[in-house]
């Protein structure tokens, strides 16, 4: 078995931010500056954006549902990125949790149709990335971690 020798990150980035509809736009803003260091394609950043815009939005409209409280309710966004040009991004929220991920996962599987969702969220993620992991845990919230390489 070949030992997996653990690089330490060039950056890292921290970022926490109240669930609101308008910070969803913001958190593809600091995403897309973070990465630009690694000097992406339009395609890449683009990519990028688009997969922190839904699992942002995943955690608004789903993860803090019901919650009476929402002035405790945070979105947070991890990153590093490597010599490499592996980027790894981690989106969490401390809601209701995903009962069952698999089922969530799949292609227009929704919990919303009310205000018409459509269910593509994790699609959309998986098809801009190199690696979409979800984990989550009912009553204590869910991260998603998305990987890509930038400059392949």
């Amino acid at each position: 078995m070949k030992k997996q020798i653990k690089t330490k990150p060039l950056n890292t980035l921290k970022c926490v931010f109240p669930v609101k509809s308008v910070n969803e736009g913001l958190s593809r803003m600091i995403v897309a500056a973070f990465i630009s260091q690694l000097d992406p394609t339009v395609s890449e950043l683009s990519d990028m954006k688009t997969v922190i815009s839904e699992a942002v939005t995943n955690c608004i409209v789903h993860a803090y549902k019901g919650f009476p409280d929402k002035s405790k309710a945070f979105v947070y966004i991890y990153g590093e990125y490597y010599s490499d040009g592996r980027v790894v991004i981690k989106v969490k929220d401390k809601g209701v949790g995903i009962e069952d991920v698999k089922l969530a996962r799949q292609p227009l599987y929704t919990t919303d149709r009310e205000n018409e969702r459509s269910g593509m969220g994790f699609t959309i993620m998986e098809s801009f990335t190199d690696k979409l992991r979800v984990y989550s845990k009912k009553g204590k919230g869910t991260t998603v971690v998305i990987e890509k390489r930038i400059g392949l």
